[in-house]
């Protein structure tokens, strides 16, 4: 799991002295960007305190100071609210087992209102599959039992398939812009739940077993995923474009229910079809 320290290095360094307007009229740095010190005088606090904050040796920073630090960092929304969530986090120590997770009845209720022909699935806290219909099983898991989201401890990962499964990795043809959105979003993910056993469990399997994975974590990018293009090389139907869009869930919000909808008219074709081989 990330640290406060450790995300603010890592943006530290991102930012250059040209980006917040500091001459260093020629002279040699041993760092990629900020030194502390200036960072710590462009947000207005003492050196010392900045010092003791990436190095886990302060108190929670107040909201004016993490807003000081996110506006010299550059930080966009998503980014300012990782460290937010970073900062509240920093004095609990320990991971603790968390209880299995259920789709609530308000949330499968509404993917059953779909139908057949749109496909979708319900995502939990760390992607596990909670449920999906018929055609979103086919399109994005169609080698996995259609039941092991009912046992929770069958349920398809996301992220591992996406990382571990040559099938999935070959169903994507735009996986390496899905990759790097898969990772940012479970790093956003973990930062809200630093304490989560299960988590932190998956993102060190999947560290150690994929390079791929490895790497993309260790570039510390964090995002949110609501909207995006899914492009599918579907052994079934061929090429599948969709938009996929994620609808939070006020009852439950660590749940995702996300729905796929073609982007063109041969695509629309293949879902149709592949809706049509799914309720037989």
């Amino acid at each position: 799991m990330e640290s406060l320290g450790t995300f603010l290095k890592n943006r530290r360094d991102r930012v250059t002295p040209a980006d917040v307007g500091l001459r260093t009229y020629g002279t040699s740095r041993r760092v990629p960007g900020l030194r502390r010190e200036e960072l710590a005088q462009l947000a207005g606090v003492s050196a010392g305190y900045y010092t003791r904050l990436e190095q886990g040796q302060a108190e929670t920073a107040s909201e004016q100071v993490l807003g000081a630090l996110a506006r010299v960092l550059r930080l966009d929304a998503v980014e300012t609210v990782h460290l937010g969530n970073l900062a509240r986090q920093s004095g609990k120590s320990g991971l603790s087992e968390p209880p299995p997770e259920e789709a609530h009845p308000r949330v499968l209720a509404l993917l059953d209102s779909l139908g057949g022909t749109t496909p979708a699935v319900v995502l939990g806290r760390r992607g596990d599959v909670l449920a999906w219909n018929r055609t979103g099983h086919a399109l994005v898991a169609g080698h996995v039992p259609f039941d092991a989201p009912h046992d929770p401890a069958r349920r398809p990962s996301i992220p591992r398939m996406f990382f571990l499964d040559p099938l999935t990795r070959d169903l994507h043809r735009n996986w390496h812009e899905l990759a790097r959105i898969h990772v940012a979003y479970l790093r956003l993910t973990a930062g809200r739940y630093p304490t989560d056993a299960r988590l932190a469990a998956l993102i060190g399997e999947i560290t150690m077993r994929s390079d791929d994975f490895a790497t993309l974590w260790a570039t510390g990018d964090v995002a949110d995923c609501t909207v995006g293009a899914m492009r599918f090389q579907h052994s079934t139907v061929g090429a599948v474009n969709v938009s996929y869009q994620v609808w939070l869930q006020p009852d439950s919000p660590d749940h995702r229910l996300e729905v796929y909808t073609p982007d063109d008219p041969p695509s629309t074709d293949a879902l149709r079809i592949l809706a049509q081989q799914s309720q037989t």
